[in-house]
């Protein structure tokens, strides 16, 4: 049987902490900035963990 192919776009998205917890980007940063506060802009520049329900999906996803 052959090894399973990591989804590379998905790799590309979201990064796999030492303990196991997957981050992502939040979305909402790439346009329309000036329409945005600047408060909205940094509350969405951080990472946030992927959301419960699709951990086991992007798991999948990531060969893990």
């Amino acid at each position: 049987m052959p090894k399973n192919k990591t989804h590379k776009g998905t790799a590309k998205r979201v990064k796999v902490t030492g303990s196991g917890k997957l981050l992502r980007q939040q979305t909402g940063l790439r346009h329309r900035l000036e329409v945005k506060s600047s408060k909205e802009t940094r509350d969405l520049s951080g990472v946030v963990p992927v959301n419960k329900a699709d951990v086991k999906r992007v798991k999948k996803l990531l060969g893990r």
